[in-house]
């Protein structure tokens, strides 16, 4: 057995509720999405009614592997690329460089863990705030869901109402996009579309809409 978080929406914020489901191991895409439709049985189990979607490349629905991170892009580069490529350090940063390689070197890049601790993230001249703790990420996620979806696709989150993200152990990180997408469906039920936040309209927003 392993345990998953999905996300929704209760009281008007987003939260987030572990489940216990079978783990099919393996890489090959079936055996992810049979893990997927596990979870999302055990979440149906314990909610008569969801209707969970995964947010990745191995989901199953097309809604859901359109919104994945590796799908979406923001200014023709690749989320990875803006998140990393904007970490502000003790002892330097960003690494504006980090834009213009694969996404994977990027990630790896050994300026991100010799450069000191994390102090913010720089983006379009604007310096994030390491809290909340996925605020940055957030932003641009959203950011790239409306550079790159339609406004018909983006309101296909409308129908679902649990996300996951098989590849997402909280135990190891932070950001995750199942979390993103359960803040999009909120935001759309509340301005029926994905508004033009300021910075910190934004942060001020999602301090109060998301629970860790």
């Amino acid at each position: 057995m392993a345990k998953r978080p999905a996300f929704f929406i209760q009281n008007g914020r987003v939260v987030s509720k572990m489940y216990s489901f079978e783990w099919f191991p393996g890489f090959a895409v079936s055996q992810k999405q049979k893990s997927i439709e596990s979870l999302h049985s055990a979440i149906v189990k314990a909610n008569p009614g969801a209707k969970p979607l995964e947010i990745s490349t191995k989901s199953a629905k097309e809604a859901g592997a359109k919104l994945s991170a590796f799908h979406l892009k923001l200014e023709g580069h690749t989320l990875e690329n803006i998140f990393q490529s904007a970490k502000v350090f003790e002892g330097g940063g960003p690494y504006l460089d980090l834009l213009e390689v694969p996404p994977r070197e990027a990630k790896r890049d050994e300026r991100l863990r010799q450069s000191g601790g994390l102090v913010a993230f720089r983006y379009q001249g604007e310096d994030f705030p390491l809290v909340p703790k996925t605020a940055f990420y957030d932003y641009i996620y959203i950011a790239a869901v409306k550079n790159t979806l339609t406004a018909d696709e983006i309101s296909e989150v409308l129908q679902y109402d649990f996300f996951t993200d098989i590849e997402f152990n909280p135990d190891k990180s932070i950001n995750t996009q199942a979390r993103t997408v359960s803040l999009i469906r909120l935001i759309l039920e509340e301005h029926g579309a994905l508004p033009d936040f300021t910075k910190d309209e934004f942060i001020k927003y999602h301090g109060e809409r998301v629970v860790y």
